[in-house]
């Protein structure tokens, strides 16, 4: 009975120390712990470096048909202003002197139509052709005028001489000279009515003539067919020059006082891919918009080789300050498990006996900041070089395959 005693006793003993021994090494633990999440924190801002970040990498590869089909786009960082900025919505508006409406001044039958929709025209260039008996009596008055003027220039100056030796009488040569001048306005009248309808003044008499277009740019409306009536002053088609098209952007009162000639613009098409366009204020409104608080500011388009028209709805901001952020796409940017990353290429290697490529990225952790106009600030955590090519686009297939090369772990938003 004794025996049974002692060899608790001992157990009891062992249990204890047991306890004891854990619960001291948990302490030192925690305090470990503490100390190196102090030292984190004090270096948030920091590049972040050490086990506490190298933990965090991870990689993943992608064959050369992953690749393509991701439509992955690789590239940098970007300088952008996404804070002392004022946001404003607008639409692209074109100059009147760009537009024209071609019309005609006399009455007539459609002939011919020698352009389509959408065609671009030269200034000068034939358009239409219209018929008309107009065309061949406006040409016979002026061959008229011509003879008559020939004729009346001569009584002229042989009155003139006779009024100056004082045979003839003044009442005779003032009815001379009036008529000479009558019928030279009305010659150089006749003159300018064929330059308008483009008829050589000394051809031969046609009811057929060409209309040509008044500007160079692209024809957006055709009101005529073959054989439509054409009336004095309506408008046969439309043709308009956007190689002067720019923006008007609507600022309210409170911000007016902060916009400048010369500051820059970026806005978005909103209905093309959020495609990012840049500009340059060169005017802002004397006037109050339509009974509104708002102001048209007028800036000049950069990168015109976008496809633009007028009438486009644009959200822009206009900025008022010099400081820049670096900047990437949102697109760019993945969270997962509650933290932001981006991928960059690593390298790029050929896959053993093949010649297909093979694309190595490396997950890099992320702090965003101001996010507008489809790019948002970005505060790196760990190094990168600085000429690291980023995924822009495609960053969330990458971390949807490094996801499923993890066998489904983790957690992607």
């Amino acid at each position: 009975m004794k025996n049974t005693y002692k060899i608790v006793a001992i157990i009891a003993v062992v249990v204890v120390a047991i306890l004891l021994y854990f619960s001291f090494r948990h302490t030192e633990n925690e305090s470990h712990n503490h100390d190196s999440h102090e030292g984190h924190d004090h270096g948030e801002t920091e590049v972040a470096t050490g086990e506490s970040t190298t933990s965090n990498i991870k990689e993943v590869a992608l064959n050369e048909a992953q690749f393509k089909s991701a439509e992955i786009e690789l590239g940098t960082f970007s300088k952008k202003n996404l804070n002392e900025v004022i946001s404003a919505n607008g639409y692209t508006k074109l100059p009147p002197q760009n537009q024209a409406d071609v019309s005609v001044h006399t009455t007539g039958i459609i002939k011919r139509i020698l352009i389509e929709e959408g065609q671009f025209v030269k200034k000068g260039q034939t358009i239409v052709t219209i018929e008309s008996p107009e065309f061949a009596k406006l040409q016979e008055s002026y061959l008229t005028s011509k003879s008559n003027l020939e004729f009346l220039k001569l009584e002229f100056e042989r009155q003139k001489r006779l009024n100056e030796e004082e045979v003839n009488s003044k009442k005779t040569f003032q009815k001379t000279k009036s008529d000479y001048e009558i019928e030279k306005a009305r010659f150089s009248s006749l003159q300018k009515q064929l330059n308008v309808f483009n008829i050589n003044p000394n051809g031969i008499a046609t009811t057929i003539v060409g209309v040509v277009a008044p500007i160079s740019g692209y024809v957006t409306e055709i009101n005529i067919k073959i054989g439509s009536n054409v009336e004095v002053g309506k408008p046969l088609l439309t043709i308009v020059d956007n190689s002067k098209l720019h923006v008007d952007l609507l600022v309210y009162e409170k911000d007016l006082y902060k916009v400048e000639k010369g500051q820059k613009v970026r806005f978005i098409l909103t209905n093309q891919d959020n495609t990012e366009v840049t500009g340059t204020v060169f005017s802002v409104g004397k006037a109050f918009e339509n009974d509104t608080k708002a102001v048209a500011v007028h800036a000049d388009i950069h990168n015109k080789d976008q496809k633009l028209i007028s009438g486009m709805y644009v959200n822009a901001l206009i900025d008022i300050g010099a400081q820049s952020v670096y900047a990437l796409p949102v697109d760019a940017v993945v969270k997962a498990d509650g933290r932001e990353f981006i991928f960059v290429l690593e390298t790029i290697e050929l896959e053993t006996g093949e010649k297909e490529k093979e694309f190595h990225f490396q997950r890099i952790e992320v702090k965003t900041g101001a996010s507008q106009l489809g790019y948002v600030q970005i505060n790196l955590l760990q190094k990168i070089e600085k000429e690291a090519k980023i995924a822009l686009k495609g960053a969330y297939y990458i971390q949807s395959h490094l996801i499923k090369n993890e066998g489904g772990g983790g957690h992607s938003h």
